[in-house]
């Protein structure tokens, strides 16, 4: 799945697989899969003026996510990394 990038509060991209109908968005919160969404709920999320709102009211509250992944960790090295 091809996932494409939102600039959004929050979003960082999304993908959608129009054969199975499941849209898969990568947010700072983790990586969340959706299913039985339409390609037109897919269309409306990119296009949107904003996609963090339309994401929250049309995504989040009319479908049940399955989290697929943590969020990303942020760049850089870590901590423990610092000392041997």
């Amino acid at each position: 799945m091809q996932m494409k990038r939102l600039n959004g509060t929050g979003l960082r991209a999304a993908g959608y697989d129009e054969r199975e109908r499941t849209l898969v968005v990568q947010t700072t919160a983790g990586t969340f899969e959706y299913a039985n969404v339409s390609p037109e709920v897919y269309r409306r999320l990119m296009s949107s003026p904003s996609p963090a709102s339309y994401y929250r009211e049309s995504i989040e509250e009319e479908f049940t996510g399955r989290r697929i992944a943590d969020p990303a960790p942020a760049a850089g090295p870590r901590p423990e990394d610092l000392f041997d």
